[in-house]
């Protein structure tokens, strides 16, 4: 049996950092104790300036085991359309590091007390408590997979870009983090230390659970992915990021049949699941479920299952432009090259007047269509009529989904914990071929 890991978990970055210990904490290099407000800068040189002193990095151990401290000015929802600023507190160890121009404070804990407060950030405290075992599941096997991934780093090298003169392909993971095992906002797992109120039924699903993991058919842990709302299909890893197959992130319908879903790889069969609203486990409306999956600000968006955006052609050429840094002119057109298992367009053509080029993938796509993400990449587009310059006077687009859809549907994994199913129907439902494990 393995011994419970200690994550590094980044939580803030800046040139001036302010933290109020909130009780007594010893600086491991030096032994000093301090307590009270501290504030952290960059020196000239590079260092950590941390009470008229310079260092190459501090780091700060509780003296008691309820040790809290509070961060000024937390950034959650980093460039989502919920972006706010947060003091946020925290236990376990601190440490302060220097990347680049930057200040980095990470927060050093085990992995159970780092769930704990994943479970109550991600979702409501109040979930059903099978969701919210699913959830501690999953939520533990990613954190894992991700430190053994970084582990390989060095002998490893994937390339997330590919640019031509008519295409930009890129995804997003967490290759930037070298640093640090995670970072704290919606880019890895949205983690608000004690922020967030927990509940008994957490604590008791995070401890009905503990050790418990995901592995893949090869003994391997699982890459335990989650997103909002699929939308009614499921999504496959490879069309969201590095061109890999795992055969436990694939399609499905979000629906009691799962093997009985449309081929949304095929543009009519993708318009007409899009347009629709066909019956799933994440099509609902149910408040009280979906109080369940969404905190206070995940509440501003309602309309994840279906939803429509619509832009003037100023808006979105111009929107287009800031966005992806390329001046196509006034947009003509917006095709689906290729779509996802989900519907969701892996690669889109984008045409203007001064230029065409093709952008993928999904979380491109969603960046360049938005001021801050698009709720997915699962959309149709409807033009309006030319006007006097000859070119769409709009674009409206009907999409469906919110998140990459690969993986834990939240909402459709609440709608079934809602409807009786147990934790393990939950996992093997998202993750078909995938089998529990006992790690520690």
């Amino acid at each position: 049996m393995n011994r419970e890991p200690d994550i590094h978990v980044g939580i803030l970055s800046a040139t001036e950092i302010r933290v109020d210990l909130l009780a007594e904490y010893t600086d491991k290099g030096t032994g000093l104790a301090s307590r009270g407000p501290q504030t952290f800068s960059i020196t000239p040189e590079g260092q950590v300036a941390f009470q008229g002193k310079a260092y190459d990095e501090v780091t700060l151990m509780p003296c008691g085991a309820d040790a809290a401290f509070e961060v000024a000015d937390v950034v959650i929802g980093v460039n989502f359309h919920w972006e706010r600023r947060e003091n946020q507190r925290f236990r376990g160890a601190l440490k302060v590091i220097v990347e680049g121009d930057k200040l980095t404070l990470i927060n050093v804990l085990p992995v159970e007390e780092y769930l704990m407060s994943v479970i109550s950030s991600e979702m409501s405290a109040t979930a059903c408590a099978e969701f919210l075992k699913a959830h501690a599941v999953i939520s533990r096997s990613w954190l894992l997979a991700q430190i053994d991934r970084s582990a390989k780093a060095a002998d490893e090298h994937v390339q997330s870009c590919t640019v031509t003169d008519d295409e930009i392909v890129r995804w997003y993971d967490r290759e930037d983090h070298v640093n640090f095992d995670v970072c704290a906002d919606d880019h890895c797992q949205r983690y608000q230390g004690i922020t967030r109120q927990t509940t008994p039924t957490v604590r008791e699903a995070i401890e009905a659970t503990r050790g418990l993991v995901l592995k893949d058919r090869d003994g391997l842990l699982c890459d335990a992915r989650f997103s909002k709302c699929c939308g009614g299909v499921f999504e496959q890893f490879e069309n969201c990021w590095q061109p890999v197959c795992k055969h436990y992130l694939t399609v499905r319908a979000d629906a009691p049949d799962a093997a009985v879903y449309p081929d949304l790889t095929i543009e009519d069969n993708a318009r007409r699941w899009i347009l629709g609203r066909p019956a799933a486990f994440c099509n609902t409306s149910d408040a009280g479920i979906l109080s369940q999956v969404l905190n206070n600000y995940d509440q501003e968006t309602t309309d994840f299952y279906r939803w429509t955006v619509r832009y003037t052609q100023d808006e979105l050429s111009q929107l287009i432009a800031q966005r992806s840094g390329i001046d196509f002119g006034l947009i003509l057109s917006m095709e689906a090259v290729e779509r996802g298992t989900s519907g969701r367009i892996v690669r889109l053509r984008l045409t203007g007047t001064k230029r065409t080029m093709v952008i993928g993938k999904e979380l491109e796509i969603r960046r360049t269509l938005s001021t801050s993400h698009l709720y997915s990449s699962a959309f149709v587009v409807e033009a309006g009529e030319n006007d006097e310059r000859g070119v769409p006077a709009s674009f409206t687009l009907h999409g469906a989904g919110w998140g990459h859809g690969v993986g834990l549907c939240q909402i459709g994994a609440a709608v079934m914990s809602a409807e009786g199913y147990n934790f393990a129907d939950i996992l093997m439902h998202y993750f078909p071929g995938a089998h529990l494990e006992t790690l520690y």
